[in-house]
C-alpha cells in the first residue's frame, strides 16, 4: 500500500494514525495520551485531561462523536458512554 504522507510528521489537527479500545478506570491512566476520543454509544464522559489533576465531565455526548481531547484518564465514575476509542 502506498502512503504519500509517510515522510510527514502528523500535527494535532491532522487525522489520527492509531486507535485503541478504552476501558474506563478510576485509578489508572491510559497507556497513551490521546489526541481524541471516539464515543460509540452516547452518554456522559468523566475524564482527566493531560496536565490536569481534576476530572471534568462532558454531559450528553452524542453517539458517534469524536472529541478532540488530550486525555490521560477516562474515569469509570461518571462515565455512562460506551464503545470509547482512544485516537492518537
Amino acid at each position: 500500500m502506498t502512503d504519500p504522507f509517510s515522510t510527514t510528521s502528523p500535527g494535532l489537527a491532522g487525522p489520527a494514525g492509531h486507535a485503541f479500545a478504552v476501558t474506563p478506570n478510576d485509578g489508572a491512566d491510559l497507556a497513551v495520551v490521546t489526541r481524541g476520543l471516539y464515543v460509540g454509544t452516547g452518554g456522559d464522559l468523566s475524564v482527566i485531561l493531560k496536565g490536569d489533576s481534576a476530572a471534568v465531565s462532558f454531559v450528553g455526548v452524542p453517539s458517534g462523536a469524536v472529541l478532540p481531547l488530550r486525555v490521560a484518564r477516562v474515569r469509570a465514575s461518571g462515565t455512562t458512554a460506551a464503545g470509547i476509542v482512544g485516537l492518537y
